[in-house]
Formats: structure tokens, sequence, C-alpha cells
């Protein structure tokens, strides 16, 4: 799947929204990339799965571990199509934890699959649970980055889409008066 053929089916699903945003991170958006509108149409969570499992093969990942929520259903996608294990990291009294009996053994092979990705503070909160519990990050996976990010592990997105994000205090959309929408599934505290 190219990035053009990942732009367009974004396009196609009505996910990418204009507007005046607060991300999951924060940061303020004139852009906003709803996923759901694809993860709501299984050939299209296939379509999209199968595309980022492709680029984390040749690291052979024996398990994928994803962020509750938003990471799930394309986490749970890739690893079916990896014929890999599939568990999440939820938060508990607002730390990042793997709960519901899930585990990781020492050195196990992990990718780790993100929906979106702006800042990667999911992300790297999802890598820290994983090297805790001594296992090794081979890859990581992003349907859209949408930010500058960096991790020491080999980053793999289908689509890279830089979109302007504004800390709130410096937000044009603000200073405009534009009404303020909040999609976003996961809240700093």
């Amino acid at each position: 799947m190219t990035p053009e053929e990942v732009r367009a089916l974004l396009e196609r699903k009505g996910a990418l929204l204009s507007g005046h945003f607060r991300l999951s991170s924060g940061l303020h958006s004139d852009s906003f990339i709803q996923k759901f509108r694809i993860f709501e149409d299984p050939r299209a969570a296939e379509t999209v799965g199968s595309a980022l499992a492709g680029l984390l093969a040749p690291a052979r990942p024996e398990v994928v571990v994803s962020a509750a929520a938003g990471g799930i259903i394309p986490g749970y996608v890739v690893a079916r199509h990896l014929g890999a294990r599939f568990i999440f990291v939820e938060k508990e009294g607002g730390v990042p934890v793997l709960r519901r009996g899930f585990s990781l053994r020492s050195g196990e092979r992990v990718a780790v699959v993100e929906d979106v990705m702006t800042t990667g503070q999911s992300t790297r909160e999802v890598v820290d649970v994983v090297t805790a519990a001594g296992a090794q990050v081979v890859g990581i996976g992003a349907v859209v980055v949408r930010g500058r990010v960096a991790f020491a592990q080999p980053l793999h997105a289908l689509l890279e889409m830089p979109l302007a994000d504004y800390e709130p205090q410096d937000c044009p959309l603000c200073r405009r008066g534009e009404p303020l929408q909040d999609p976003g599934s996961r809240r700093l505290g």
C-alpha cells in the first residue's frame, strides 16, 4: 500500500478532518485524523494492517504490543497477519502497564504498533513497558506519523503526513476564537 493509497483511503473514509482540535498530546491543530473511520470498515482495517505487517515482517516479531484504546484494532490485525501474539498496554492509576494477565518473556521480539503518531508519547510509554519486562523492541509501526518523532528502534509508517501542531498558548486558531473540538482518546493528567 503506497502512501498515496493510504491518504486516498483516509480521504474516502472521511477520516481527514479540518477545524480546531485539541490532540491527545495536548497540542492544538487545524487537522485531525479520525482513524476509527478506517477501522470501522473491516476490509479497510485488513488492508492497512496487512500493509503494516509487511513493513514489520523482516524484524520477525513474536508479539505485537499496542496502546489501548486506539492501537488495539491495528495492533491485532497486524499481529494476525504476522502470525504473532497480540497484547496491549493500558493505564492503571495513570501509569501504563500490562494488565489482564498479559506478560512478555525476557528477550521476546516485539513490534510496537500505533495508529496515528503525533509526538510519540503513547509509543514511548509502550516501549518502556516492553523493555521493563525484558523484551526486545525490534520495530515500531504506525499507520500515520503526523509529527516529528524519533526512536532508537526502526520506525515504519504507511504514511508520513506532517501537519501543523501548536502549543495551546501559541495557537493561532485560539487567537482567532475558533471553537475547539476535543476528539482524542488520551488526556494528559
